[in-house]
């Protein structure tokens, strides 16, 4: 198994899906291509499951942390996108991504699966290129999103259960496309717990 550390994490990566493409850029960054036609979602209409998005995964045993990234997402296609993922297992898992809506825009979508996915399109930008954070407890997540990295605003607030088994990872999807590139940066990481996850820090 492929492991590779990145600058701002405190601990290694590991490929749990290979990507076709990957590289760690001069400047620490990972950009990633998704190859085509490949997504994480549980379909609560037909029940579907797809778990085939290339994905790096990390474990980080501290109870209570903060993640953020500057993620940037070049893809052409409806839904292609670049997110940050909680998973505890196959059926039990949450992405925060920058997604191109089906209006071609880019938009913050959030899918929170247990057993199905609920998926949920908030904000649209301007640029695909965002701040985008996990700030996690040992029984929820917040997920938010900043246009500068200094001010923060909440996507989702919510459990997958206990989560003191949870890894965060990077994916870069192409649910219907013939690929999406994902560029991660910027990492920042600290231990504890957000006082409050509404007021913009």
């Amino acid at each position: 198994m492929t492991t590779f550390f990145l600058p701002g994490l405190p601990v290694p990566l590991s490929w749990h899906i290979e990507p076709p493409e990957w590289q760690i850029d001069s400047i620490g960054a990972l950009r990633m291509f998704s190859g085509p036609i490949n997504d994480y979602f549980h379909d609560p209409a037909t029940g579907r499951r797809t778990a085939s998005a290339p994905c790096a995964l990390l474990k980080i045993d501290e109870p209570s942390f903060v993640l953020s990234a500057c993620v940037e997402m070049i893809g052409h296609e409806t839904f292609d996108a670049a997110a940050l993922f909680v998973r505890l297992s196959d059926d039990i898992w949450a992405k925060l991504c920058l997604e191109n809506s089906p209006d071609g825009k880019p938009t913050i979508v959030s899918v929170v699966t247990r057993g199905v996915s609920d998926d949920c399109n908030s904000a649209t930008l301007a640029d695909a290129a965002v701040y985008l954070r996990v700030a996690k407890t040992p029984n929820t997540v917040a997920f938010h999103y900043s246009l500068d990295g200094s001010y923060w605003r909440l996507v989702r607030y919510f459990s997958l259960g206990e989560m003191l088994s949870a890894s965060i990872g990077l994916i870069a999807q192409s649910p219907i496309g013939q690929g999406a590139r994902a560029i991660f940066s910027g990492f920042h990481f600290w231990e504890g717990e957000l006082p409050n996850l509404r007021d913009g820090q």
